[in-house]
């Protein structure tokens, strides 16, 4: 998230720690089933080759992607490494009360058994919903980006993280009330950081992109009213 205006948003972002839960549930098969509106992803892996350590040392800022598609394991995996349930209800990013204000969705260009569109991801099912059909990469990156080296209409993929704010101020609990805005904020930079660890882990390259209008965002988007749209991740596979 390297930007030239910090904000009070950024500084949380910048400054949140990833951590993952341990538990696993049972998700659909490997061979993906995919309909006009659902696509089950397949199963997660939660034991890979490189250490959690090895991923910090390699993560960058990648904003050029080699012209490859990513597949649906790398979607799978990158869903899961943000969003994903490790013992229900809890998921592999914390939520102050386990309230979860996030909300995941694929941008999808390039990927591989995937049309373009955008799709919400369900982590209870481990599943993509289709939300809305076409390329919108170019149009996000020319209506709502304020920095105009930041790859969105040339990665593969681009991931969004948006959050319902007034999920956290209407808790009954006071404190999660008072400071819910800035509880989801750090929870949003929980979940971008298992989804870089993730990206780095798998050979991938990813960039936090905060530099964009968020109305604008939304309104390319469809997003729903009470949605503002947080994060624009975009990802592809690092230029060797």
């Amino acid at each position: 998230m390297e930007t030239n205006d910090w904000t009070r948003r950024d500084f949380m972002v910048a400054t949140a720690t990833a951590v993952a839960g341990a538990g696993l549930l049972t998700y659909p098969s490997a061979s993906s089933a995919a309909t006009a509106h659902s696509i089950s992803l397949p199963k997660p892996k939660t034991d890979g080759h490189v250490s959690v350590e090895a991923a910090l040392r390699h993560r960058r800022s990648i904003r050029n992607f080699a012209s490859k598609p990513l597949t649906l394991e790398d979607v799978s995996q990158l869903c899961w490494a943000a969003q994903g349930v490790t013992d229900a209800p809890h998921r592999t990013a914390p939520s102050a009360r386990a309230i979860y204000p996030l909300e995941l969705y694929l941008l999808a260009g390039e990927v591989t058994g995937v049309t373009f569109g955008l799709y919400h991801y369900v982590p209870a099912g481990h599943s993509l919903e289709f939300v809305a059909s076409g390329d919108k990469r170019a149009d996000l990156d020319t209506k709502a980006l304020r920095q105009p080296w930041n790859p969105i209409s040339q990665a593969p993929a681009v991931f969004v993280i948006s959050g319902d704010a007034g999920k956290m101020t209407s808790s009954d609990d006071p404190l999660v009330k008072a400071r819910g805005v800035e509880f989801m904020w750090a929870e949003l930079g929980l979940a971008a950081q298992g989804f870089f660890l993730e990206a780095t882990a798998r050979g991938l390259g990813s960039v936090f992109t905060g530099g964009f209008h968020p109305q604008e965002a939304q309104e390319v988007l469809g997003l729903p009213a009470p949605q503002e749209v947080l994060a624009l991740l975009p990802v592809g596979r690092r230029i060797s």
